[in-house]
């Protein structure tokens, strides 16, 4: 890969910041990694309310304020905050808003309940990381998604953003991980996910069942490579995207180290 090719990795967890499953601290290594060996790097995630902004020295990007998120026809201030990834020169964006990421929890609350909200926020990041990197006039070579949190960002530069030219040029590597919850994100899902005229139910289709494996599912089918971050993910899933035709596949090895995920960035960016 040339130098200074742009990588972008979004993702709804990263070491050392949030760790909700084992591919947070892969990510923290593939950032790192992309980084030293000469790729541009930039990371976004949720600022949720449990990552300590004084331990891990977040402060608010006065230049990227006044990004304004419009959804079903209200819109919602997002503020940007950043912080140096702990050995390494490279920096994480945080996504913070006062009514949807502020709050002490992450998915479920204080009693283990399902917030009835987390369909909002989760149209909320996806389409205000895309607005952050029109804010960054940054364009990425590759955009690497993981979490389903991250699910509808690989559609939604395939057809709301495809007119974008920050994102002209990108690929789009989405990671499927194992399944984290087992509720739904609920009928009004759809109904927020369609953030402009260009996404149709064609392609709400692949996410109507609002379930984890949907958003994977969706992920997955927008993107230009997809990789298996975590030796059990869901068997359907598995069976569908092994083998899928006109994609690269990154097959899950515990064995296999950081370079596997390099190449593929590689075959992407040309």
């Amino acid at each position: 890969m040339s130098t200074k090719k742009r990588i972008l990795f979004i993702a709804n967890e990263m070491s050392p910041y949030l760790e909700l499953t084992e591919f947070a601290e892969i990510i923290n290594k593939l950032a790192v990694k992309s980084n030293d060996t000469g790729l541009e790097v930039r990371c976004i995630m949720p600022r949720f309310g449990v990552i300590n902004e004084r331990r891990h020295r977040l402060h608010e990007v006065v230049r990227l304020s006044g990004i304004n998120v419009s959804i079903d026809g209200d819109d919602y201030p997002l503020i940007i905050k950043v912080a140096s990834l702990p050995n390494a020169r490279l920096q994480v964006y945080f996504l913070d808003n006062e009514d949807f990421f502020k709050r002490k929890s992450v998915f479920h609350d204080e009693q283990e309940k399902w917030m009835p909200d987390n369909d909002l926020r989760t149209v909320l990041f996806c389409k205000g990381a895309l607005e952050t990197v029109k804010k960054f006039g940054w364009p990425p070579d590759i955009i690497h998604c993981s979490g389903w949190m991250t699910g509808l960002i690989p559609m939604f530069i395939k057809t709301a953003y495809k007119r974008e030219p920050v994102f002209s040029n990108s690929k789009i590597v989405y990671t499927i991980g194992q399944n984290t919850f087992k509720e739904k994100l609920g009928a009004q899902f759809l109904k927020l996910a369609t953030i402009n005229d260009n996404v149709t139910k064609k392609e709400l289709e692949f996410f109507k069942e609002t379930t984890n494996s949907a958003m994977f599912r969706g992920g997955a089918s927008f993107a230009d490579g997809i990789s298996f971050g975590a030796e059990k993910v869901d068997k359907k899933l598995l069976d569908e995207f092994s083998k899928v035709k006109g994609k690269k596949i990154l097959k899950y090895n515990e064995e296999s180290d950081l370079t596997d995920y390099l190449q593929l960035y590689t075959d992407l960016a040309g």
